[in-house]
């Protein structure tokens, strides 16, 4: 008997419960409706309470496009400038420090000379490809064309092992020409459009300044990124910049490892070799700089990181201001309609049924207003891509993000005008008809 009861019990217990789901779904449904019935019919006024959300998650989106199209090219230009298992020795190297070490550390550190180059070219063991690399900016003539402020780069016959570098006519430097200092050039794509258009340009003499070259390679065509034309370089042998422009600056210079297994014991032999040749104590500090690549590319997502950190969350307030437009006109909207709130009470509606109706009606102008918010964001990046020639791509997270805000947002900012509208009493309500 008692087991009959509880039976009965339990059934009846697990009958209410599935009666409570369902008045509860068909409450939340008959509140969409509702919802979606006083939008439709005061488009203007929904139009205006989503520009606020529009605007917030556009900005929202499109800085998160890019600030990954930002870390994709500068990955991009860092993969092309280093090859892999590469490392960069120089007089110092980038680090985040305060401007009294930065004094201490120029002070300590020294310039690296040309014999400092020969020196590891000689004798490490573990190196299989050094090349230096030299910068400066030049004019380029040929007869009365001019290209002006090229990038010259004075390096090594192994600046191809060491850097993404294709020709598409002629050859780059043998051993022979850096370590006689002949006056050959490899000039970019669209350096040798300019100067030659269709004629040949392999042999041909050009002016770098006031000297004359001959051109024997022609880079590959590589396009623009981020505005900026990738085919206005020029290279030149070593040996001819420091002749050209001068001994006394410091040489940056690159090595590459024959693995990624011997990359940290090829750092460690060069910076020996420069301690012995720089007669430094074991108790004395470097006096030069030696960085892998892979820590260049960790620097600089740290830094974008930081970056994101900083700018995402100052774009967020532009969601919390759309937030508070969405609460102004639910209190207005809940003004506007006291008269429908109270006949809905008066014929059963309970305070949880008004509370939901307005909640679902502000979270569906705060998701409208996110959708609308990531179409415009798109059209943005596309827009930027086009002008910086650079893809933006908009990664799922921040399209989540946005999202999940701007819902979150429009809950939020419903809830008092959705208490207010459940607080209404019936009679009053139908009293201000």
């Amino acid at each position: 008997m008692e087991s009959q009861r509880s039976g009965e019990f339990g059934t009846s217990k697990s009958g209410s419960t599935r009666r409570g789901k369902l008045r509860f779904g068909a409450a939340l449904w008959e509140a969409f409706r509702i919802a979606l019935d006083s939008i439709w019919m005061h488009k203007m006024r929904s139009m205006l309470t989503l520009l606020g959300i529009i605007i917030g998650v556009a900005s929202v989106v499109t800085v998160g496009g890019l600030i990954g199209g930002l870390q994709a090219y500068i990955s991009d230009s860092i993969s092309s400038a280093f090859a892999s298992n590469t490392f960069t020795v120089s007089r110092f190297v980038l680090t985040n420090i305060s401007q009294g070490d930065w004094e201490q550390l120029f002070k300590r550190t020294r310039n690296l000379k040309k014999e400092d180059l020969l020196t590891v070219q000689e004798k490490c063991e573990g190196c299989q490809a050094i090349s230096p690399m030299l910068n400066a900016s030049s004019d380029i003539k040929r007869g009365g064309q001019i290209v002006y402020d090229a990038t010259v780069q004075g390096v090594s016959e192994d600046m191809p092992k060491i850097q993404s570098l294709e020709l598409d006519e002629g050859r780059f430097f043998s051993k022979f020409d850096v370590d006689h200092a002949r006056s050959f050039i490899v000039i970019g794509y669209e350096i040798r459009n300019e100067l030659f258009g269709t004629s040949e340009a392999l042999g041909k003499e050009i002016r770098l300044g006031s000297d004359k070259f001959i051109v024997v390679g022609v880079e590959t065509k590589k396009g623009s990124m981020m505005g900026q034309s990738q085919d206005r370089n020029v290279y030149i042998p070593y040996t001819v910049f420091l002749k050209k422009y001068g001994l006394r600056r410091s040489i940056q210079f690159r090595v590459r490892a024959a693995s990624a297994e011997t990359l940290q014991s090829t750092m460690d032999e060069v910076r020996q070799i420069l301690r012995v040749k720089h007669k430094l104590k074991p108790n004395r500090d470097d006096d030069f700089g030696i960085m892998a690549s892979e820590a260049v590319q960790e620097m600089v997502g740290q830094i974008i990181g930081m970056i994101a950190m900083v700018i995402t969350p100052l774009t967020l307030i532009s969601l919390v201001v759309g937030g508070i437009v969405v609460m102004n006109i639910m209190l207005v909207t809940v003004t506007e309609r006291t008269v429908e709130i109270g006949t809905r009470k008066a014929v059963g509606a309970k305070r949880s049924d008004i509370l939901l109706q307005f909640l679902v009606e502000s979270a569906l102008l705060a998701i409208f207003g996110g959708v609308f918010g990531i179409l415009l964001a798109y059209g943005a990046c596309a827009v930027i891509s086009v002008l910086m020639e650079t893809a933006f791509p908009i990664s799922l997270g921040y399209i989540i993000l946005a999202l999940l805000a701007s819902g979150g947002i429009g809950i939020i900012s419903g809830i008092y005008p959705a208490y207010r509208a459940s607080k209404l009493s019936p009679i009053v309500a139908l009293a201000k008809e």
